[in-house]
């Protein structure tokens, strides 16, 4: 049961195309990914889909609610975790979590209880009266998180939810997504990071340059993957002109991003490490290791959309949005 569809979603900044007539939809208590590299339309994405921004076009239903028209019933159903903290630097972690609580008109008894179980839960219980402007980077994190669940929403949209966190909270915050959708809530993050969606993911969506490019399920796309064959030769030094070599003796083969010292061989088929290691030997190259490679999503990524893992790399690191 589809529990948000998107249709035929666009959104025009002054002439530019963030968003073009992308179409998906999410199925309810799963948690759906949205991979792509930054600048590719996520954030505009789940902005579209939580009242932030207005669509310039297009069709959105959550939870059987028209989500342009009736967004603010949608709202109340749903929570948010924008990739920037919404919350207060003065107050402490404890009462911007009852203040958040209060915006969905929960009773003071019942907020409180709640902000106090959610400190425990992200175990933030010991700085809970400390001010939000004292808090780490991945506590920080937690606690937008924490803002984000307060009134027990159906649906949490996770906007990169470990970017720019050590890595012991990005690995609490992993666990806490887990446990969530184990309770059954329905959870739509947006990540550039491979792992992410890899660990979390029930499906992914693809998208780039404002294009949603594919929709699948992990175990399908890795179940694909697995169909390729790759090994990976690695050598002390290479010969610039060994890969044409290598394809002309190896038709049937494919060549995948490689270092200086490695060169990774792709077939649909079965391969034969003997004859690949006479060819090195006849070329004067001295193999150091010959490993199968087991394709990974990144792999798939790099397959899918044509982006080099490289630029993947340099954003895990903090390059532009």
């Amino acid at each position: 049961m589809d529990i948000i569809k998107v249709k035929d979603l666009s959104k025009d900044f002054d002439g530019f195309k963030a968003v073009k007539s992308i179409s998906f939809n999410v199925e309810k208590g799963e948690v759906f990914g949205f991979l792509g590299p930054n600048g590719a339309g996520k954030t505009t994405t789940i902005n579209m889909l939580t009242g932030l921004a207005k669509p310039s076009s297009g069709e959105i239903m959550i939870a059987g609610r028209d989500g342009i028209r009736e967004i603010k019933d949608v709202q109340r159903i749903i929570g948010i975790v924008p990739d920037e903290s919404n919350l207060y630097d003065e107050m402490s972690g404890f009462e911007n979590l009852v203040f958040c609580a209060s915006l969905y008109g929960i009773k003071k008894k019942l907020r409180e209880q709640r902000a106090e179980s959610l400190l425990k839960q992200f175990s933030l219980e010991d700085t809970g009266d400390r001010p939000f402007k004292a808090y780490s980077k991945g506590m920080k994190r937690k606690l937008t998180i924490a803002a984000g669940m307060i009134h027990e929403p159906e649906i949490l949209f996770l906007d990169e939810p470990t970017t720019g966190i050590d890595v012991e909270s990005a690995r609490q915050i992993r666990r806490m997504i887990e446990e969530l959708n184990g309770k059954g809530t329905t959870i739509f993050l947006t990540t550039h990071y491979i792992e992410d969606a890899e660990r979390l993911c029930h499906r992914i969506g693809f998208i780039v340059s404002g294009k949603v490019i594919k929709v699948s399920r992990v175990q399908d796309l890795m179940a694909n993957a697995q169909e390729e064959k790759i090994v990976e030769f690695r050598w002390n030094s290479k010969d610039p002109g060994l890969e044409n070599s290598l394809l002309s003796t190896f038709p049937e083969i494919t060549l995948k991003p490689s270092s200086a010292q490695s060169i990774r061989v792709s077939s649909q088929g079965e391969m034969e490490l003997m004859p690949f290691m006479r060819f090195f030997e006849e070329q004067g190259v001295k193999i150091t290791e010959a490993k199968i490679i087991r394709p990974s999503l990144e792999e798939v990524f790099v397959n899918v959309t044509g982006i080099e893992l490289d630029r993947l790399k340099k954003e895990k690191e903090g390059k532009g949005k």
